[in-house]
C-alpha cells in the first residue's frame, strides 16, 4: 500500500492522539505491513489494535495514553548488536520519537493482521505488579524508627536538629553549634526510592535497596557518609571540608560536584560515575582522579580498578524515571527489575540476547515484560516470582 507522505504523518499523529477510527487503524496497519522498517512500530501496536477491533469503538483515552508511552519508550532486542533505524521520510518530533525505535538484528519476529473470528474468552486476571514508589525507613540515632512514604508530611525534632519530610523528600535544617551530633540511617527498600537534603545542603537520591548513614551535623575536617546500593549526589561546595562517601573499603572524595555511585553486592563491579567537578576514588592503595564523563569501576571478583569514559545520562537515567540499557544482558536487566518491582527472579534458562533502549520506570511490570518480549524473550510470572523461560 502506498500512502502519501502527508497521509502517513496524519495517521500516525491521530494514532498517538487517540483519535483514529477502527477503519483508519486498519489502514495504518496495512501500510505498516508493507516494509520491514515499520516492524518495530507494528510490534508494540498489535495487541492494542486487536482489542479495539473487538470493541469496534474509538480509541479510549487511557489506551491511547498507554500506546503513546509504549511507542515513545519502547525497546527492541538483539542477540548481536543494536542498530538505529533509518527513518525514510520527514517526521514531526513526536512522530519521529515514536518511529525512531531501536531495530534488532539476528531476531526473527512474526506479525499478523487479523480480525477476531468470534468472542474471545478473557484469561484469568492476575494481580498487577506495580512499579516502585517514594518510600523509606529512617532510623534515628536513639534507635527509634520513622516510616516515610510518598504522601507523608511531618516534622521530626531530633535534639537541636529539625528534620522535615515533604512527600518523597527529607530535609535537614542546620543544627546549632552546641547541638549534639548523632548518626541516622535512611534505608530505601526494594520497590522504593527517596531523596534527602543533608545538613550541609548536599542532596542525595537513593535508588531501591539502598541506604545512607550520615551525621545530623557535619563537624571537623570532612563530611563523611556511608552508603550501600546506589545513590546520586549533588554536593554543596566547601573547600575546607571535603565530602567523602564510604562504600565498603572504597572512598570517594569530593569538594563540590555531582556523581553517581552504584555498589550493589550482586553486581559485577562498584561503579563511580562523575557528571561535574572532580572526585578522587580510593580503593586500597590505588587512587584515581575522575573527570566529568568518566567512570571508575572496581571489579568485585578481582579487586582491580579501571577508569573509562561512559554515558552519564544512561548511568543516571534511574534518577529521572527511566531504565536505560546499552547492550545489557538479561541478568543485568532482571537484577534492576527485581529491585524496582520487589520481585524474585530466576534466570537459569536465559540466553545471551542483548537489550538496548530506554523505558519509563513507571510502567506496570506486565507492560515492561511485553516490551522485552517483542524480540523473543519469554517470561512466566507467578505472584511476585518471575522466571525467564528464554
Amino acid at each position: 500500500m502506498n500512502l502519501p507522505e502527508d497521509h502517513q504523518e496524519a495517521l500516525l499523529q491521530k494514532y498517538l492522539d487517540g483519535q483514529c477510527s477502527p477503519d483508519e487503524i486498519a489502514t495504518l496497519y496495512s501500510w505498516l505491513l508493507t516494509s520491514d522498517a515499520h516492524r518495530p512500530l507494528l510490534a508494540v501496536m498489535q495487541q492494542d489494535y486487536e482489542r479495539i477491533m473487538q470493541e469496534r469503538s474509538s480509541v479510549p483515552e487511557e489506551i491511547s495514553d498507554r500506546i503513546e508511552t509504549r511507542l515513545l519508550q519502547s525497546i527492541q532486542i538483539t542477540k548481536e548488536k543494536v542498530i538505529p533505524m533509518r527513518v525514510p521520510f520527514r517526521l514531526t518530533w513526536k512522530i519521529a520519537a515514536a518511529v525512531a525505535l531501536l531495530v534488532a538484528t539476528g531476531v526473527t519476529m512474526l506479525y499478523t493482521l487479523r480480525k477476531p473470528a468470534g468472542p474471545v474468552t478473557a484469561p484469568p486476571l492476575m494481580a498487577e505488579v506495580m512499579p516502585g514508589t517514594n518510600k523509606a525507613v529512617l532510623t534515628l540515632a536513639d534507635g527509634s524508627v520513622v516510616t516515610l512514604d510518598s504522601a507523608g508530611k511531618q516534622v521530626i525534632q531530633q535534639g537541636g536538629t529539625l528534620v522535615k519530610q515533604q512527600n518523597g523528600r527529607l530535609q535537614y535544617a542546620a543544627a546549632g553549634g552546641n547541638a549534639a551530633i548523632g548518626y541516622n540511617t535512611l534505608r530505601v527498600p526494594r520497590g522504593g526510592q527517596f531523596t534527602i537534603v543533608l545538613p550541609d545542603g548536599t542532596q542525595a537520591w537513593l535508588n531501591s535497596a539502598s541506604s545512607l548513614r550520615y551525621p545530623t551535623a557535619f563537624s571537623g575536617g570532612n563530611r563523611t557518609v556511608e552508603m550501600e546500593g546506589q545513590g546520586y549526589f549533588e554536593v554543596k561546595q566547601n573547600a575546607k571540608q571535603p565530602f567523602i562517601v564510604k562504600v565498603n573499603s572504597m572512598e570517594v572524595q569530593v569538594l563540590g560536584t555531582s556523581f553517581d555511585i552504584m555498589a550493589y553486592p550482586d553486581e559485577e563491579a562498584v561503579k563511580t560515575t562523575l557528571l561535574t567537578g572532580a572526585v578522587k576514588v580510593r580503593w586500597g592503595k590505588a587512587e584515581k582522579l575522575l573527570h566529568p564523563g568518566e567512570q571508575a569501576a572496581v571489579d568485585n571478583s578481582t579487586g582491580e580498578m579501571s577508569v573509562r569514559a561512559t554515558d552519564v545520562a544512561g548511568v543516571t537515567a534511574w534518577k529521572t524515571g527511566f531504565f536505560e540499557f546499552d547492550n545489557a544482558n538479561i541478568n543485568v536487566i532482571m537484577r534492576q527489575l527485581a529491585r524496582w518491582y520487589d520481585i524474585e527472579i530466576d534466570t537459569r534458562n536465559a540466553d545471551n540476547r542483548l537489550f538496548g533502549g530506554r523505558i519509563n520506570r513507571n510502567l506496570p511490570l506486565s507492560e515492561m515484560l511485553k516490551l522485552l518480549e517483542t524480540g523473543g524473550a519469554k517470561f512466566n510470572l507467578e505472584g511476585r516470582r518471575l522466571t525467564v523461560i528464554r
